[in-house]
């Protein structure tokens, strides 16, 4: 095999090369969770390395490897670009990782990349982080498939072992292992979904209910959330439409249509999406009248109070001054009378005040 080019360091730029701390390679096998070829939709026994797959596929001039990776580095990037004749764009992309949904084209390849997504439990007025993002980037040829995965969650061995019990699913070749990590990713959005709409039903009713101490904060908290999650699934809109619809891209026929299912699954979702963003701001609106409401209520209970207050305070103010010729001053029932008056007088005011619901 000829020597393998090195990559630019993607994570150097911008610093001096005398600063940047040498980098010991770490074999690519590390980086390999499985590979597999794959010869009229079964899979061929024995294990392959990713080059000696390719091999094996060319030298029968039929079928495909399929080669997954989980967070590679440069250097285990540059062996599979190397291997399988990749881009440098797109390889750049697949170790930067933190991309956008895309879809690129490179001579003959499809680079496509996905945002997945988990549900973190929490509990409702917690601040903890909701959802949390990963990356799948899909490289297509027309004999090989490399997918590359980065984030703890969503893994693919589930997807590569529901395929390999379908034969007839592989038989149209690396195009079908496209279209089932798409669905894989899109289904993933669905669950992520009502376990968001849960949430945000919960704080719906708790805003609603009476005498509840929701805090404003906790519903900012899960809009955040919300726009995050928008942030990685609306963007792969595109994608899947130029999956589905185009016919420059090489892909079969029948994988086009199944693409288009998950293209209408991914527009339902992106709208359900949308619905809970504005379910939140109409949410947090109505909690911040709530708040605004209570706190009315709140300073009118205390001026009814004042206002009962006032009345003995008053008087005892007036009799306060210390003047020879007051009012019943020398007269033996003066002073039952006077707190007497004050009560009746502070009665009358709690019976009012109550009746008009300021108490």
């Amino acid at each position: 095999m000829p020597p393998i080019p090195p990559l630019p360091s993607f994570r150097g730029r911008g610093r001096s090369a005398a600063r940047a701390l040498p980098r010991i390679p770490v074999p690519t096998a590390r980086a390999v969770v499985d590979c597999g070829v794959y010869l009229d939709g079964h899979r061929l026994p024995g294990r392959f390395t990713p080059a000696e797959g390719l091999a094996e596929v060319r030298e029968r001039d039929a079928g495909f490897v399929w080669v997954g990776l989980h967070a590679p580095d440069e250097f285990q990037m540059a062996e599979m670009a190397h291997t399988f004749g990749l881009h440098e764009l797109a390889v750049e992309d697949a170790v930067q990782a933190h991309q956008r949904p895309k879809l690129e084209r490179y001579d003959d390849d499809i680079f496509l990349v996905l945002r997945t997504v988990k549900y973190v439990e929490h509990d409702l007025h917690a601040t903890s982080e909701i959802v949390e993002t990963g990356e799948i980037m899909v490289f297509l040829g027309g004999d090989f498939v490399v997918t590359v995965r980065h984030g703890e969650h969503t893994g693919l061995t589930g997807v590569r072992r529901e395929l390999e019990a379908t034969p007839q699913q592989l038989a149209f070749g690396p195009a079908a292992v496209l279209h089932a990590v798409a669905d894989h990713v899109v289904d993933s959005y669905i669950s992520v979904t009502q376990e968001v709409e849960a949430d945000v039903e919960e704080m719906e009713e708790e805003v609603f209910t009476p005498r509840s101490r929701l805090a404003v904060e906790s519903i900012y908290q899960l809009k955040r959330e919300v726009v995050e999650l928008r942030r990685a699934v609306n963007p792969l809109s595109l994608p899947l439409q130029m999956l589905s619809r185009g016919t420059d891209l090489s892909l079969p026929k029948e994988v086009r249509r199944y693409l288009r299912d998950v293209a209408d699954h991914h527009t339902a979702v992106a709208e359900r999406i949308s619905d809970f963003d504005e379910s939140l701001s109409a949410l947090i609106n109505a909690a911040l009248a709530k708040v605004t409401v209570q706190q009315n209520t709140d300073m009118r209970k205390i001026s009814a109070w004042v206002a009962i207050a006032a009345v003995p305070t008053m008087t005892a103010g007036i009799y306060g001054m210390n003047f020879d010729h007051m009012p019943e001053l020398h007269w033996t029932f003066g002073y039952p009378l006077v707190l007497l008056v004050i009560l009746v007088i502070c009665g009358g005011l709690l019976i009012a005040l109550r009746r008009n619901n300021w108490l």
